[in-house]
């Protein structure tokens, strides 16, 4: 019983620990990524402010996402 309640008291510990910071992520939903043109914009004008393209796929809304980075933060984008 004594180990249990250390291992409880550690979990407890760790999971207060953890910082977490949802400003981060940025979630655009309004464009038309299915239109080559946009998307090529998107890529062009991401790339020329730093950001790197990490995901595209498609989401269970058969939604096209791009996911980009830049040091910590994250952009996601989601057509329409």
């Amino acid at each position: 019983m004594k180990k249990k309640l250390q291992l409880f008291c550690l979990v407890a510990g760790l999971l207060l620990s953890v910082k977490v910071n949802a400003d981060d992520v940025k979630r655009i939903n309004n464009l038309n990524l299915l239109n080559p043109d946009v998307r090529k914009c998107l890529l062009e004008s991401s790339k020329n402010e730093g950001w790197e393209l990490k995901s595209v796929y498609m989401n269970s809304e058969s939604k096209l996402v791009f996911v980009f980075s830049k040091g910590e933060s994250d952009k996601i984008y989601t057509s329409k």
